[in-house]
């Protein structure tokens, strides 16, 4: 969770950014929200759908994702 934590910080101008922080509150948009889907598919090889992204808002939601989709065969 803190790996996606600190590459939403990339992606929003060098933020802190915590578990809870909601994406849109801290100034995301659907530019940055595509880049951060295209590093999470290469960094963890997880294939995150724009809606998935969107709905969790969270990088504690999107880490779960992640995981979740890592478990999957």
């Amino acid at each position: 969770m803190r790996e996606i934590s600190a590459l939403w910080g990339e992606y929003l101008n060098g933020r802190e950014v915590g578990a809870d922080d909601d994406f849109f509150e801290l100034g995301g948009n659907s530019l940055i929200g595509i880049k951060i889907i295209d590093r999470v598919s290469q960094d963890y090889g997880v294939a995150l759908s724009v809606r998935d992204f969107y709905l969790a808002q969270t990088p504690l939601r999107v880490a779960e994702l992640i995981e979740q989709g890592r478990a999957q065969p």
